[in-house]
């Protein structure tokens, strides 16, 4: 057998260990320390610009029930007028309407007007049927009233009114009429009352037209 010199071996461990790489951590292989993130900035959102609301236009106010429209023509001349009902809450009775001039000059026609759809609760009428009125030989037909027109009428009374002429009206007089009332419907009713020279509206004492708003209970 052949042994090896001590000294041999000791030259080939020093060797074999300076070929080997050396372990010592590299500047590079050391951990990074975490840099500080930013943190996220809040953007402020796009606040919603405002809508402009919608404008709400008045609505008209409907017209109230067996209302009448104003004609086309008026009158200057000045009047009063009280209304007067005795009409019972389930039965029959009269209106009785006093017209009194303020003007200086006659009105040739004075005319009341109401809406015909009024009939359907309450019937108003210049006098009452009767047969003594239209039996041969019976009294003379003696009347106030001048005409009693449903319309449209030939002398201008327009559609869905009913028109009664009573007159004339002198200036400074007092016209009393007297409108019997039959009732078709119970219950409370109200409607308007135009009061006209012809087809012309009056006008009352403050300016305003002669239309009146006429309730029986």
């Amino acid at each position: 057998m052949i042994r090896s010199a001590p000294g041999a071996a000791l030259a080939a461990a020093l060797l074999l260990a300076a070929c080997l790489p050396s372990l010592e951590p590299s500047p590079s292989a050391a951990v990074p320390s975490a840099s500080p993130t930013a943190s996220p900035v809040a953007t402020p959102s796009a606040s919603a610009e405002p809508t402009p609301s919608e404008s709400i236009a008045p609505t008209p106010t409907p017209a109230p029930s067996l209302s009448l429209e104003p004609p086309e023509a008026s009158d200057e001349r000045i009047v009063a007028v009280q209304v007067t009902p005795d009409v019972a809450a389930d039965g029959d009775g009269t209106i009785t309407i006093a017209v009194t001039s303020e003007a200086d000059t006659r009105i040739d026609e004075l005319v009341l007007r109401w809406p015909t759809e009024l009939d359907a609760t309450l019937f108003l009428a210049p006098f009452a049927p009767s047969d003594d009125r239209i039996r041969d030989g019976g009294p003379p037909l003696v009347q106030q009233w001048t005409k009693w027109v449903i319309g449209p009428g030939e002398r201008g009374e327009p559609a869905g009114t009913t028109s009664l002429g009573w007159g004339p009206l002198l200036a400074g007089a007092t016209l009393e009429i007297p409108i019997l009332v039959t009732r078709r419907a119970e219950g409370p009713v109200a409607f308007d009352l135009q009061v006209l020279a012809g087809n012309d509206l009056l006008t009352l004492d403050r300016g305003e037209p002669a239309e009146l708003r006429v309730e029986i209970p």
